[in-house]
């Protein structure tokens, strides 16, 4: 297998390229905060002319009536703000106090309880009952949807109507999720955790034994979970859906995702079997939404309560809504964070075939078959998008090696969205997720390689429709999405040595110290000292001296006074607001420059003098499958290698697009005679990756021997019918027209049947479609 560019290039870290990267985030520091600085003086301007404007015209009456009624709403919504942060304290202890329920928007029940299993887990599986006047198809697959258990509770994936449930609930597909309760089972590893959730794949395959295999759902630190699952039940899991998924934790981009430095940052993994040790053996989540909150100063501690303050009368139901999720969590055992930090976070190890889930049994990702869609965002600050993909062109180093291993991954890439509105957004719901489920009955019979999806929107009769739109793209094309061809990863190489010998010392001469001086019994009291929780139970009825603002809020509420939103106050309010945002900002800024050029000067000098392991992530190939040759003769099949044979050679002639509406099309038209619908998923996914390698490497010898797979006149009859009809509704190529010429003279004397010359074709494009002539005729 060939090494990619990155294990290439040298295995030490330059000094030329320690220096380049400094000096470049310097670079690009210094810019962003001299961009931020001036666009904070332009809106100071902004805003004092807009003060200049509101103050000219006022009387002294005037501005007397909008000073007492903008101090009077200020009180107002500032006492509606501390009773709201109120209500988020009682929310948050009755959600405690019901053991922190998953926060779904449907129905479901528990079809399989892992707590129960002969390895437990904390883990179940629900099936979610569909809504009032919503049916399930007989026809369609089922959906199991993993959630992210990154500190945080189960719920994401249904956390509103419009989401990734209510999505496929609509499209009609049967739905499951995985959740998990709050505390982990003793002595819970992450093998029994993926074992479980192979086990509920099995469950759901049983329950639904004629609707193909499960689709596999994956968000966040979910998306690993269901590779990982897929790559233990291969056999069993159907296509998989990776939405803001990290896979390469060590991938993106100098200046732009400070989050992939914060292991190097602390030593390694020591810190976190320390915060276990200081929880009596369990690892506290607060701790990883803690680090969450810090990627954005700004929004955390100023930003999110003055959306709420500024829009008080309003945002309260989503605030509430979204903080008890946001405000729940969950613990995991020591042994399962440890296992994460080592082989993921810190270790990179799932890619490469590293990644253990017993002793000499690693996950090998290479023997998934399932076709795999990756979502991910340019917005997104916690899975940047090299992280989502760059696992990709490690696994498969060029598109030739992803292609004989019969592998199909579609990307599909968002402009701006966030991390968390990847999941909980309504329009990404209504936008990207609907246009995947949609895409989920097609994609299996898809040619092997990497495709680049992309969602259009069209406006027909004044609705908004959306259509995906597929072209091939190459592995070595993920490169694009890197600066200096990813040798800022070298680095990282070094942060895995020294997160092994400060984890070594620590298990060594502190584990048994901390141990014994916090006992199970004390951890939970140091667990609700948290700020995360104290700030949530410090501000609830737990404090007397917030008795009366329930009271206070209602009588507020029923005699509100409204500011004047475009006067003088209310506009030197928002300057302020922004130049708080743009302190934060600043601040952010500085401590991750400091922070980024600390890095690389520690770990890069490091990385001058020792080998990097950079190239031993990348999978070496031995003991795979051999996966290179196609099963069966190239002149050998029947009629549907020929109808999916001939329907590659044409389509390898056009635009390197294909459209979620044209597959539409091609399946109504000609779908059922085809016979792939009628074979087994998996037995109809081989006929495609079989044809699409014999195309692939011997075009001519692959046209050549069509006659050979369909011998009979009636054979060559359906067939050439069936070419004719989609001849006839889709406009082609040149190129594509003359094949078309070609496989009549191959398959039978007489002319194509819809088949017409370029003149024809040129007039049909600017009188109408030939169907639509017939018809008129």
């Amino acid at each position: 297998m060939a090494v990619p560019e990155t294990a290439e290039a040298g295995r030490r870290f330059e000094p030329f390229a320690l220096l380049s990267f400094q000096t470049r985030i310097a670079e690009v520091y210094q810019s962003r905060l001299a961009a931020a600085f001036d666009g904070y003086i332009a809106a100071t301007e902004a805003a004092n002319r807009a003060w200049i404007d509101a103050t000219k015209p006022l009387t002294p009456a005037q501005a007397w009536g909008e000073a007492t009624g903008y101090w009077t709403d200020f009180a107002q919504r500032s006492l509606l703000l501390w009773d709201t942060l109120r209500r988020r304290g009682n929310d948050w202890l009755a959600h405690e106090a019901a053991g922190k329920p998953p926060l779904i928007a449907f129905d479901y029940e528990i079809v399989a309880d892992a707590r129960r299993y002969a390895r437990p887990a904390n883990y179940a599986l629900v099936r979610i009952v569909a809504p009032s006047g919503v049916a399930a198809d007989p026809d369609k697959r089922p959906y199991v949807i993993i959630d992210p258990r990154a500190g945080h509770g189960p719920g994401i994936g249904g956390f509103k109507t419009d989401s990734e449930v209510g999505v496929a609930l609509r499209a009609g597909h049967p739905v499951y999720m995985v959740i998990f309760f709050p505390e982990p089972v003793l002595g819970q590893t992450l093998a029994d955790v993926t074992l479980a959730e192979a086990e509920f794949l099995r469950v759901v395959r049983a329950r639904h034994p004629t609707r193909g295999k499960p689709v596999i759902v994956g968000n966040c630190q979910g998306g690993w979970a269901a590779i990982m699952m897929g790559a233990l039940e291969p056999d069993g899991a159907g296509p998989i859906v990776m939405n803001g998924a990290p896979m390469s934790y060590w991938a993106g981009n100098d200046a732009e995702n400070p989050m992939r430095y914060a292991g190097g940052m602390l030593g390694g993994s020591w810190t976190a079997l320390l915060a276990s040790d200081l929880g009596g053996g369990r690892f506290d989540g607060a701790h990883l939404v803690e680090n969450f909150e810090a990627l954005n100063p700004a929004n955390t501690y100023f930003g999110k309560a003055y959306n709420l303050f500024a829009k008080i009368d309003t945002e309260a139901p989503r605030y509430l809504d979204f903080e008890r999720w946001w405000g729940g969590y969950f613990l995991m055992n020591r042994e399962e964070i440890g296992w994460i930090v080592d082989n993921l976070f810190v270790g990179n190890r799932l890619a490469s075939g590293r990644a253990e889930w017993a002793p000499g049994k690693a996950f090998d990702l290479r023997a998934l078959r399932s076709p795999i869609i990756l979502f991910a965002s340019l917005g997104d600050n916690i899975t940047p998008p090299q992280q989502a993909f760059n696992w990709v062109a490690d696994l498969y180093p060029t598109t030739e090696d992803l292609k004989a291993n019969g592998q199909v991954i579609v990307g599909l890439m968002h402009e701006s969205v966030g991390h968390l509105g990847i999941f909980v957004s309504a329009g990404v719901a209504r936008r990207e997720h609907t246009q995947i489920v949609d895409l989920l009955d097609y994609i299996e019979h898809l040619p092997p390689g990497l495709y680049g999806m992309k969602v259009e929107e069209q406006h027909v009769d004044g609705a908004v429709r959306y259509d995906a739109v597929l072209h091939e793209v190459r592995v070595e094309d993920l490169q694009k999405l890197q600066k200096y061809a990813r040798k800022d990863e070298i680095p990282f190489a070094a942060v895995e040595r020294v997160s092994r010998v400060n984890a070594a010392a620590y298990e060594r001469f502190a584990h048994p110290v901390v141990e014994a001086l916090v006992r199970p019994e004390v951890a939970p009291l140091l667990r609700a000292l948290h700020p995360l929780r104290a700030r949530r139970w410090a501000l609830s009825d737990l404090n007397p001296f917030l008795a009366p603002l329930g009271g206070w809020a209602d009588l507020v509420r029923s005699h509100r006074v409204m500011r004047d939103e475009t006067g003088p106050l209310a506009a030197a309010e928002r300057r302020a607001a922004a130049g708080i945002m743009a302190g934060w900002d600043l601040y952010r800024d500085l401590r991750d420059a400091a922070a980024e050029n600390l890095f690389f000067t520690v770990y890069g000098t490091m990385s001058l003098t020792s080998p990097a392991a950079s190239a031993d992530r990348i999978a070496t190939g031995a003991g795979r499958p051999d996966v290179g040759e196609p099963a069966g003769r190239i002149d050998e099949g029947g009629f549907t290698d020929a109808a999916v044979r001939a329907g590659l050679l044409v389509a390898r002639l056009g635009r390197n697009q294909r459209r979620l509406s044209t597959f539409k099309r091609i399946r109504a038209l000609v779908g059922r005679d085809v016979g792939l619908l009628a074979m087994p998923t998996e037995a109809a996914a081989q006929v495609v990756r079989r044809q699409a390698t014999f195309v692939e490497r011997e075009p001519e010898q692959a046209l050549a021997t069509l006659p050979n797979l369909v011998p009979s006149a009636e054979e060559r009859g359906r067939l050439l019918d069936i070419l004719g009809r989609l001849a006839s509704h889709f406009d082609l190529e040149p190129e594509q027209r003359a094949l078309m010429q070609r496989l009549q003279e191959l398959l039978g004397p007489e002319r194509l049947p819809g088949s017409r010359p370029e003149s024809d074709v040129a007039a049909g494009r600017e009188h109408g479609s030939e169907p639509a002539r017939r018809k008129a005729g």
